[in-house]
């Protein structure tokens, strides 16, 4: 059988969307020739009207559902993936609206994680390495240690185990999807895909990574560079969540990682000097920051309701 059309049969994929332009849909169509599609829309509704017209330009094999609202990403990938377990698939793709899949990396994926599940390992996801060229080029995976993170570098043609793989560009056994559980969302966004390993790790599955395997992808809006080191940016509203689920999950979820604890809680600090210096508005990064804080620290989760549909 075609190696694609072998994934076909086998897995589908999630997409989210949020105020998409048109090289999202011209992603998602592309996408559509390789394997099936659920594309979630998180556009809120008074800024959907020229999202649902370019929606007419979707292939028709995409299944196409509009939320009205920013539910977050948890909440859009738990729909999208009981869309695809609804349709019998084995595996699902989680990609970002942003992220492009070749053939190479779905074939990839969807066959790493066929031959991984043949031989009986029980593995939640796999994963390829990301490249961000603004960030330095391809990220190391990730092992919790006791203090802090361990760097796990790309190289070599084996399954690597790790404790953390980003979403996007991610491939979930779907078997295991209800032992896990949907991602968390409350979280809304920022870690969620963390969260969601740690507890996959804690059921007793793998998360591998695929060093053979990259996947270009960027993190957030043009990187700051301070002092040779590059730090991703993101708006102060994707930083409220930043901060807010990163307390959160520090001091109220007692199955996170020491190691994952200890990392962030020496991050945050120095995040909240380069956010407000480097954005280009520090008075708004600064108000997010600290309303970030204060909610995280009550453990006040869920969406942040704010004007202009965010």
């Amino acid at each position: 059988m075609d190696a694609i059309v072998e994934a076909r049969s086998r897995a589908g994929a999630v997409v989210v969307f949020y105020r998409p332009d048109a090289a999202c849909f011209d992603r998602v169509n592309r996408l559509a020739d390789l394997i099936f599609v659920v594309v979630v829309d998180n556009t809120p509704r008074d800024e959907e009207q020229d999202t649902a017209s370019r929606a007419g330009s979707l292939d028709p094999r995409i299944e196409y559902r509009a939320s009205g609202m920013n539910r977050g990403i948890a909440a859009a990938q738990n729909e999208g993936v009981d869309a695809l377990i609804s349709r019998g698939f084995d595996y699902g793709l989680l990609l970002d609206q942003d992220s492009e899949a070749s053939k190479d990396l779905v074939v990839g994926l969807v066959g790493a994680m066929h031959e991984l599940r043949k031989e009986g390992r029980r593995v939640a996801l796999v994963g390829p390495a990301y490249d961000d060229p603004r960030l330095g080029g391809v990220t190391p995976f990730v092992r919790f240690g006791a203090l802090g993170l361990t760097r796990v570098p790309i190289v070599g043609s084996e399954p690597l185990e790790v404790d953390f793989l980003i979403s996007s560009g991610s491939c979930i056994a779907l078997s295991e999807w209800h032992v896990v559980g949907p991602m968390d969302e409350s979280l809304f966004i920022d870690f969620v895909d963390v969260e969601w390993c740690v507890r996959a790790k804690r059921a007793g599955c793998s998360v591998i990574g695929l060093p053979w395997l990259t996947m270009q992808h960027s993190l957030g809006d043009e990187p700051a560079l301070v002092l040779g080191r590059t730090f991703a940016m993101h708006s102060a509203f994707r930083h409220y969540f930043l901060f807010r689920n990163a307390i959160a999950l520090i001091f109220y979820r007692r199955y996170m990682p020491l190691g994952w604890k200890i990392s962030e809680l020496g991050k945050l600090p120095v995040r909240a000097v380069i956010y407000p210096l480097f954005s280009g508005q520090p008075v708004e990064q600064i108000r997010m920051i600290v309303r970030g804080v204060v909610h995280g620290m009550i453990n006040k989760l869920g969406p942040l309701r704010q004007k202009h549909g965010k």
